[in-house]
């Protein structure tokens, strides 16, 4: 039977009638290509705005926080690889647009101001995060995403009129980050520029020791970004040791102050991260 094309994010996968996308997450049922998670929570909580993080966008307010499994990269340093390396036979929550909406509306009078899709990649639930925000979008309240960035440009911009703002992961600026986590760098920049334009942006750059953590890599970073805006926030964070990378010590304090600084020769509004 004829396989058919994943049309969500750049690795493109070729699936078969019941097979699942390197994302663990996307399958074909047959006919068509869907999200195998939808629906499907592994972590609920309401959280302050400033945890997604997101610094400039209604500071002080909280929102409820959503995630299912899976991930469209494979980072060695996963800070939530738990969920984002699960597959279905994780345990999860089943949970529809309408009673996500409704539960986020509840929780209006605690500082609510809408859903983050977050702890795991959103982009691989897209139609779940599709069918919650256009629910959200019309009873007043926000929808945010935490993501990596490794969406298609066709698919990010049909969604993009939903979404009120994003943080998004730049791991790194050069391909050669980029291969050892299975993604695309061009594609990550075009996210952060595409998705500029239409909603609020915040940015963060998880520095790892010896991989991404040189002031030269993070003044070309910063240089590209205030060329998108210079008031575009960016969130410069310490790695701890995880996953399969247990080897390396905590990321220096130090280290991350002085990127900081570096950075703040370009753009108006960097924060040091889980320092």
């Amino acid at each position: 039977m004829e396989k058919r094309i994943c049309e969500i994010c750049p690795q493109h996968c070729r699936l078969a009638v019941g097979e699942v996308g390197k994302c663990r997450a996307r399958f074909n049922d047959g006919e068509k290509i869907t999200a195998l998670n939808y629906g499907a929570i592994t972590s609920i909580a309401l959280d302050p705005i400033e945890k997604k993080p997101l610094y400039k966008f209604f500071p002080g307010s909280r929102i409820l926080s959503v995630g299912s499994y899976g991930c469209n990269l494979n980072c060695p340093f996963c800070q939530n690889f738990e969920i984002s390396m699960a597959d279905s036979t994780f345990p999860t929550r089943k949970i529809s647009p309408e009673q996500l909406a409704a539960l986020a509306a509840e929780l209006v009078d605690k500082k609510n101001i809408g859903v983050a899709f977050t702890y795991n990649e959103p982009f691989i639930g897209y139609e779940f995060v599709r069918d919650t925000s256009e629910l959200l979008k019309e009873i007043g309240l926000k929808s945010v995403l935490v993501t990596n960035g490794t969406v298609a440009p066709a698919a990010l911009k049909k969604i993009l009129p939903l979404i009120d703002a994003m943080n998004i992961d730049l791991k790194g600026f050069s391909q050669k980050i980029y291969s050892i986590l299975g993604g695309d760098f061009e594609t990550v920049r075009k996210t952060i520029e595409i998705s500029a334009q239409a909603c609020h942006v915040e940015v963060t750059t998880l520095i790892v020791p010896t991989m991404n953590d040189s002031p030269e890599d993070m003044d070309a970073e910063a240089a590209w970004l205030a060329n998108i805006s210079k008031d575009i926030p960016l969130h410069i964070s310490r790695f701890f040791p995880r996953y399969k990378v247990t080897n390396l010590p905590p990321t220096p304090v130090k280290k991350i102050y002085e990127l900081v600084e570096v950075a703040k020769n370009h753009l108006n509004f960097v924060y040091a991260g889980n320092v």
